[in-house]
């Protein structure tokens, strides 16, 4: 096979570039065009772009770097699995709209990663039976009404594992999201769910095989589990723990978090308590408030309606004018489903819209929903 006959190489290239990330790597393919064009330029046309040292522009034409994609494209190839590229249509929509997201991921199983609707659910590795009985309810009653819907967590122990048993008990999908090359699995003991999740989700990483469970590869993944979903749900964490960082991130990412209560004397609710007490997410009070509070209810579907006359007296912008025309036609949208259909990165939406609510126009409503005011 030649380089140039495969197009994934130079994808999995792009990320074994050592010195370059994700945010480096999505400046570079909008600058140079595409992942082939990166390494089809001359080391004068690389220094030319700005942010590029020397130092980083000798790592991009290092031969190595293609040896190394070689090796995990045998790998991918060999084993089944698929890859997903930024520029890809099927990549996550919700995840794209991430700045940091991944410029490619590795993944293995039958998932829709666009599916109507995503919940991540994340929790301490040391769960009591509070926190993993929530797990098998909450997703018998989602299981019920909104059959259709990913469910998303880290494979780990406690919450994460009884997340994913309990889709797979009511039949939802489910997808892992790894902290290492899925050349392994870790936990090992989760194993036989790994590959029961093959058939019915599956497992992902942004990861290239041969490398360790890593403590601070959990950090980088969270950041997935947050981006995926439409909310993000807090199920048990003490006052630190990986769970916090998600829904720190999936906060940046203006995504909806939900942290389930627990006593005050209970080490694995301390965490949860304080993300309420500090309205860094929403009380849980019962899956019914959660449909409720994410407009996923059946009293939340709502029927559009003609365009709304706008305020003649009020100069917009030509992206605020968008947005209210948009709103105009119908009765509320989330910030996420208004990014994918204009196109405008979430990060960026928000500010408009904080613009837009500032001006009277649109009003901010329960689950990150907006209509006109």
């Amino acid at each position: 096979m030649s380089i140039s006959a495969d197009k994934r190489l130079y994808q999995i290239a792009l990320t074994r570039i050592l010195g370059v990330g994700d945010i480096t790597a999505r400046n570079l393919l909008q600058v140079v065009g595409d992942e082939e064009a990166i390494f089809r330029s001359g080391r004068k046309s690389l220094l030319s772009i700005q942010g590029l040292s020397p130092k980083l522009v000798g790592e991009i034409l290092n031969p190595e770097v293609l040896n190394r994609a070689e090796k995990e494209l045998e790998f991918v190839e060999k084993n089944g699995i698929s890859t997903y590229f930024i520029s890809d249509k099927d990549y996550p929509h919700r995840l794209k709209d991430c700045a940091d997201a991944p410029v490619l991921f590795y993944f293995r199983g039958k998932a829709d990663f666009n599916a109507d609707k995503i919940i991540s659910i994340v929790g301490t590795r040391n769960s009591t039976n509070y926190g993993n009985s929530f797990c098998d309810a909450f997703l018998e009653k989602i299981s019920a009404v909104l059959p259709d819907t990913l469910i998303v967590s880290g494979l780990a122990y406690g919450i994460d594992i009884h997340a994913h048993r309990a889709a797979l008990k009511y039949n939802l999908s489910t997808v892992g999201v790894l902290a290492h090359g899925l050349d392994m699995i870790y936990p090992a003991v989760h194993r036989q769910t790994a590959i029961e999740m093959l058939e019915k989700g599956g497992l992902l990483s942004d990861f290239p095989s041969k490398t360790d469970p890593d403590r601070y590869n959990f950090v980088r993944r969270n950041r997935i589990v947050a981006g995926m979903a439409d909310a993000v749900v807090v199920v048990e964490s003490d006052e630190k723990g990986g769970s916090l960082i998600t829904a720190e991130i999936a906060g940046s990412y203006c995504k909806d978090i939900f942290a389930v209560p627990g006593r005050m004397s209970d080490r694995y609710s301390r965490g949860c308590n304080k993300l309420i007490a500090s309205h860094k997410a929403d009380l849980f009070q019962s899956t019914e408030y959660f449909l409720q509070q994410m407009g996923w209810d059946d009293a939340s579907q709502k029927k559009k309606k003609m365009p709304r006359q706008q305020n003649l007296f009020v100069v917009l912008t030509d992206e605020e004018k968008i947005i209210t025309d948009k709103l105009g036609t119908i009765d509320s949208l989330h910030i996420d489903q208004l990014a994918r259909e204009l196109n405008i990165p979430a990060y960026q939406l928000f500010t408009t819209l904080l613009e837009l609510e500032m001006k009277g126009l649109i009003k901010n409503l329960p689950g990150n929903m907006y209509a006109l005011a």
